[in-house]
């Protein structure tokens, strides 16, 4: 009927359309990031420049630095504090912090120092690890991140990738250096004299890059992988300018004594080496051995780990290094390649509001984790070390 009201339970500005509310994340602006100083393996590189720190600390972080963490790299305390870090005078102090950045793992004595259910992000070197590193990690019920496990969205192994693209022209640069000092030797090719013969074993980031030094010196290079798609693409890379193989122990061997360079950087996690003591024997005298994937499994049966302070040995007439940290050699361009992913890293974080919300989130982030809360959840270390394995999509999900 005109005129009439139509009953209804509801208020007229009930009925009015009102804003959608959208979920509104909370971000936990404020981490407190530690940088304690290196102690293992005469390190010289470090997680954070003075530069990143200025960034992170005018997103409300707090960046705790241990007095001297950054001397390796030629990085002061004063460019620190007057980027805003925090100095501290023990490890105690930087490693009380939510989030902890290293570049070499906790020693056991620094694990005590470490917060119960806080970050650690560091490289792991498996090779150099023992099952008392994780048994005792799991008890402060860390939750621990690899550099060797770190993934993009793209699913690569983002920070493996910026390292091994140093460690693969520095394995080159050091070659060269002892090559020279063992017979005299330039590393590379002149006009009217036959060029140094190069065999890289690995076709992987650190292989690529080692390949590309290698002939941009003038040297004659030969690549040997067990992928025949990792050689392909290297294949295309260097435009076919360099032969390929697949590792067969009679050509290898057959390349290995005409060679004046190896370069290993093909990493054996749980493997047995490729190249074996005899074929080492057979090498030319005064030839030289880098093992670039020694903290990974050694590439040659022959070689040993060795320190900044003691970098190479000799066996059988052949120079062996076999640093972990070789691009500790160049520890500047390290230290500001790293600082730079880091950055990135970090104020995702921020974005995404915090680790926790990372964790549930990112798929990506969740396999960077070889710990959550103590608990083992990388299946290739909880078999060679004989751990309890726990899948990480059903501790978070």
């Amino acid at each position: 009927m005109s005129g009439q009201s139509i009953f209804t339970p509801f208020k007229e500005e009930e009925l009015l359309p009102k804003e959608e509310k959208l979920e509104v994340l909370k971000k936990e602006r404020r981490f407190s990031i530690g940088i304690p100083k290196e102690t293992c393996l005469n390190e010289r590189r470090t997680c954070i420049t003075p530069d990143a720190v200025q960034v992170l600390t005018a997103a409300g972080h707090s960046i705790i630095i241990e007095e001297g963490a950054g001397k390796g790299s030629f990085f002061t305390d004063l460019q620190y504090a007057e980027a805003g870090a925090k100095i501290v005078k023990t490890a105690r102090e930087a490693f009380q912090q939510n989030l902890i950045l290293k570049v070499n793992p906790p020693t056991l004595e620094e694990m005590d120092y470490l917060k119960p259910c806080s970050y650690l992000v560091s490289a792991l070197q498996i090779n150099l690890r023992d099952k008392e590193y994780f048994q005792k990690l799991s008890e402060k019920k860390i939750n621990a991140i690899a550099f060797e496990f770190i993934q993009d969205e793209y699913k690569q192994l983002a920070l493996v990738r910026l390292i091994g693209e140093i460690a693969g022209t520095a394995s080159i640069l050091y070659a060269s250096e002892l090559l020279s000092l063992s017979n005299g030797l330039m590393l590379g090719g002149i006009t009217g004299v036959r060029p140094t013969e190069v065999v890289v074993i690995g076709a992987g980031i650190v292989g690529e890059f080692a390949t590309k030094a290698a002939i941009g010196l003038g040297a004659s290079v030969r690549v040997f992988d067990n992928s025949l798609s990792k050689l392909r693409r290297l294949h295309t890379l260097v435009d076919s300018r360099v032969p390929t193989s697949i590792i067969d122990p009679k050509e290898l061997g057959k390349a290995l004594r005409r060679a004046d360079v190896v370069i290993g950087a093909l990493p054996r996690i749980n493997a047995s080496p490729v190249v074996t003591e005899d074929m080492v024997k057979m090498m030319k005298k005064g030839s030289v051995i880098i093992d670039v994937a020694i903290d990974n499994g050694k590439v040659f049966e022959t070689s040993e780990l060795t320190t900044m302070a003691e970098q190479y040995i000799v066996k059988h007439d052949v120079i062996h290094c076999g640093l972990p940290n070789l691009t500790s050699r160049m520890p500047r361009t390290t230290t500001k390649a790293i600082s730079n992913f880091f950055l990135s890293y970090i104020l995702a974080y921020d974005e995404e509001g915090g680790l926790e919300n990372m964790l549930v989130k990112n798929n990506e982030m969740k396999q960077s984790l070889y710990m959550y809360k103590g608990r083992h959840t990388k299946k290739i270390i909880c078999d060679r070390f004989d751990l309890t394995y726990h899948d990480i999509n059903l501790l978070i999900f």
